[in-house]
C-alpha cells in the first residue's frame, strides 16, 4: 500500500506497510504459544516452527533488526518481500532519502532517523539482569567494543503489559534490605560481615549519598564472588528454602529465586535478585526505566518502546557476555518502587503512556466493532501495530484495509481515521508528544 499524504509544503508522503525483523533469544516463547510468532508470521507470510523460541518483533531501523518497505500489491500469496532495484529498501534508507517524513523538529533534534525503536515481546524465562548505559557511556562503550556495544546511543525504555507481566526493577528500599540481610544468610555469607553490618548501621536519616555508596559497595561485592562462592551459596539458598517450604509458605520473591535457580543454576544473578523491587504489571500498566537503573523482564509478553539503541551491560541470569565491573560502576542506586503508569484516556478507545523521555510515547487502542478512532495529525512520525481484529483505515485521500500482523509507518503531520470491522487492537508509538509541547 502505498497512501499519498500531504505534508509539509507542497511534499507528498506515503503511510507505508513495514515487513519487520524477528529475534529468536533462548527466553523467548516457543511456537505458535509465543505472540511474536503468530505476529511475525503474519507480518511476513512465514510459517511458524513450533520448537523455536521468538523473542522479540522489531519495528523501527536499528541495524540489528531493520524494517523494510512492502510496495503496493505485495501482500497477496502471503508474499511480503519488497523489491527495489532487485533489492529491499529498508525503512531507514526511505527515511534518510525522504528526511521530511520525520518533521522539522525531529530531524533537527535527532537527524534523518527514526529516534525511537517500538517492539513486542515474548518472555517465558527471565532476561539477563542488565541495565542500559546513558549517552556519553554508550559512545565510551561503543568505541571499546564496538562488537558487544552496537551503536553509541542511550536506551531509555518502557514496557507496557499485554498479559500478566513480571519484571524485577530497581532496588528495594533500604529497610527492606536490612530485611533482605536478615532473612537470607547466604547473601551475609559472600558479602561478609563487615558489609552487611555498614548497611544494618545506616539509618533513614543518613545522607542519601553515603547510603548509596554502602549499597554500591555490597552489591558489586556480591556481584563479583568468585565462581565458588556462587555455587556454594545458591546450593545452600535452594536447600534452605525447600526445607522452609514444608513448615511455612514462602514469600513471592523466595518462590521467584527458587524459579530462577532452576533457570540459571549457580548464577550470581539468583541472589542479587534479592536486592531489587519484584514488580507485577496487570495488563495495561507500564513501567518505564531511565539509564543506568538494574532491572531483568522474567515472565508475560509486553509492547515495549525505546530509544533508537541495543546497549545492554549485562552481569547476570545470562549465558552472553557480562561485564559486571561496567554494571556495578554505572548504576544510580536509586532504591524505591518504580513508578506504575495506568496510561491516561485521550478518548474513550485510546489510553496514552507518557514517560519521561522525549524520544517515545505509546497509545494503546481498543476499538469495538463498528467503532471508528482519529488518529490526529502530529508534527513527528509514527508506527502502528495491529494486535488484533480488522478494520478500514482512511486518510484523506485514500482507505485500506489492515488486519493484525500490519505495521504501518505513517508520516508527520498525517492524519489516521480507523473504523474497526471486528474488535480491533492497535498500538501506536510516536515521539512523546510533551517534546513538541516544550520545543
Amino acid at each position: 500500500m502505498e497512501v499519498m499524504e500531504s505534508g509539509n509544503g507542497n511534499q507528498f508522503q506515503k503511510v507505508q506497510r513495514l515487513r519487520c525483523s524477528v529475534q529468536n533469544y533462548d527466553w523467548g516463547q516457543r511456537g505458535a504459544d509465543s505472540s511474536v510468532a503468530k505476529l511475525y508470521a503474519l507480518n511476513s507470510g512465514s510459517e511458524i516452527d513450533s520448537v523455536k523460541p521468538y523473542a522479540e518483533i522489531w519495528m523501527g531501523t536499528h541495524g540489528s533488526g531493520p524494517s523494510f518497505l512492502i510496495q503496493s500489491g505485495e501482500r497477496s500469496n502471503g508474499n511480503l518481500s519488497v523489491e527495489l532495484g532487485g533489492e529491499s529498501e529498508s525503512l531507514k534508507s526511505w527515511i534518510s532519502r525522504n528526511p521530511d517524513v520525520l518533521g522539522e523538529k525531529v530531524v533537527r533534534r535527532w537527524g534523518a532517523d527514526l529516534p525511537f525503536l517500538f517492539k513486542v515481546l515474548s518472555v517465558a524465562k527471565a532476561l539477563s539482569i542488565q541495565a542500559h548505559p546513558d549517552k556519553e557511556l554508550a559512545k565510551a562503550l561503543h568505541k571499546l567494543q564496538p562488537s558487544v556495544y552496537k551503536d553509541d546511543n542511550h536506551k531509555p525504555e518502557m514496557a507496557l503489559a499485554v498479559t500478566d507481566f513480571e519484571a524485577l526493577c530497581g532496588f528495594i528500599s533500604l529497610q527492606e534490605l536490612k530485611s533482605v540481610l536478615h532473612d537470607v544468610p547466604e547473601i551475609v555469607e559472600l558479602v561478609g560481615s563487615t558489609d552487611a553490618k555498614q548497611v544494618l548501621d545506616l539509618s533513614d536519616q543518613d545522607a542519601e549519598e553515603k547510603v548509596k555508596f554502602v549499597l554500591r559497595s555490597i552489591f558489586t561485592k556480591l556481584m563479583t564472588a568468585s565462581k565458588e562462592m556462587i555455587i556454594e551459596a545458591t546450593s545452600k539458598l535452594k536447600n534452605r528454602l525447600h526445607l522452609e517450604s514444608q513448615i511455612r509458605q514462602l514469600t513471592d520473591k523466595e518462590r521467584l529465586v527458587l524459579e530462577l535457580e532452576k533457570q540459571y543454576p549457580a548464577d550470581v544473578g539468583v541472589i542479587s535478585a534479592f536486592f531489587l523491587n519484584y514488580v507485577k504489571l496487570n495488563p495495561g500498566e507500564a513501567l518505564y526505566l531511565g539509564a543506568n537503573e538494574p532491572h531483568a523482564y522474567l515472565f508475560g509478553e509486553c509492547v515495549e518502546c525505546m530509544a533508537t539503541s541495543d546497549n545492554v551491560v549485562r552481569a547476570g541470569l545470562t549465558p552472553k557476555h557480562r561485564d559486571v565491573n561496567t554494571l556495578c560502576s554505572m548504576l544510580t542506586y536509586k532504591q524505591g518502587y518504580p513508578e506504575i503508569l495506568q496510561g491516561v484516556p485521550i478518548n474513550p478507545y485510546v489510553r496514552r503512556y507518557l514517560p519521561p523521555f522525549d524520544e517515545f510515547e505509546v497509545d494503546s487502542c481498543s476499538l469495538p466493532h463498528g467503532e471508528s478512532v482519529v488518529f490526529p495529525a502530529v508534527p513527528g512520525p509514527s508506527i502502528l501495530l495491529v494486535t488484533l481484529g480488522e478494520g478500514i483505515m482512511h486518510t484523506s485521500s485514500l482507505e485500506d484495509e489492515i488486519a493484525d500482523g500490519d505495521v504501518l509507518f505513517v508520516p508527520a503531520n498525517t492524519e489516521i481515521h480507523i473504523t474497526c470491522s471486528s474488535d480491533l487492537q492497535l498500538y501506536r508509538t510516536g515521539v512523546n508528544s510533551k517534546f513538541f509541547q516544550a520545543s
